[in-house]
């Protein structure tokens, strides 16, 4: 089986940490270093078809709940904790209903159980444009992309997937054509009789609309020992918008 790719910065407890639909672990290094600086040892991880992780045809939350209990098995790891952003939160809730042992803490970003409608369809285009582009240089990349993607944040993001496949030509790491063809997968819930009895922290951005008061009760019901917490003055990029205040309630529960 395939391992996935990881960047492990510090030493001490492990904290594994899932990045979003169309991220990669080097998102979140700013503040993996100040986990480091906490005496945990963090593994920036590159869930299935993203960043430096292997490309694959099939991507579910189930096979990157397969590929992080591998990742634990290679590193020799009886158990950690956890931050999953988003699309990383979802692995994340997977991941610890079926292996509650390997889970000592769990911070969920911004995501709640429930289904989502796919809602990436003009992102998608843009990257599709950008894939079947010939490539020179980032300013070229973001003039294509504008057109489908109008914040420049959401862009400089996206952007983070470029790399220099060649002199003079620029690629996307991740695997698009699986990710189009899977993108229903993204937005499904945690199935009903899922269940995680441990320590959880649910944290959602103040202006986002991802966790709405209503799905605590559903929050509740799968996570029965959750807090539910809230960081002020950020959407759904919660860690990057108020990265201190994100910060601050993570080590505060870990």
């Amino acid at each position: 089986m395939s391992l996935l790719h990881s960047r492990i910065v510090g030493e001490g407890q492990p904290l594994i940490i899932l990045h979003g639909f169309l991220g990669m672990g080097d998102n979140w290094k700013t503040l993996a270093n100040k986990f480091a600086e906490d005496g945990f040892q963090v593994h920036l991880v590159d869930q299935r078809n993203h960043g430096r992780s292997f490309h694959d045809p099939g991507f579910s939350y189930a096979l990157m709940a397969r590929d992080l209990l591998a990742y634990m098995d290679h590193h020799g790891m009886e158990s950690a904790s956890f931050i999953g952003h988003s699309m990383g939160g979802k692995t994340l809730m997977e991941f610890a209903t079926q292996n509650p042992q390997r889970v000592s803490k769990m911070i969920v970003a911004d995501i709640a159980p429930k289904a989502y409608p796919q809602h990436h369809q003009a992102i998608l285009n843009g990257l599709t444009v950008l894939w079947e582009a010939s490539l020179t240089g980032r300013s070229q990349a973001d003039e294509l992309l504008s057109q489908y993607v109008a914040e420049p944040g959401v862009r400089q993001f996206l952007l983070k997937n470029l790399y220099w496949v060649d002199k003079g030509v620029l690629g996307l790491r991740m695997n698009l054509p699986a990710l189009k063809q899977h993108i229903e997968e993204v937005g499904k819930p945690l199935a009903d009789q899922a269940r995680f009895n441990g320590p959880s922290l649910f944290l959602r951005g103040a202006k986002s609309d991802y966790i709405l008061p209503v799905d605590e009760i559903m929050i509740k019901r799968h996570f029965p020992a959750a807090i539910i917490d809230e960081v002020s003055a950020a959407g759904h990029w919660l860690h990057a918008e108020n990265p201190r205040e994100f910060y601050q309630n993570v080590i505060d529960f870990l």
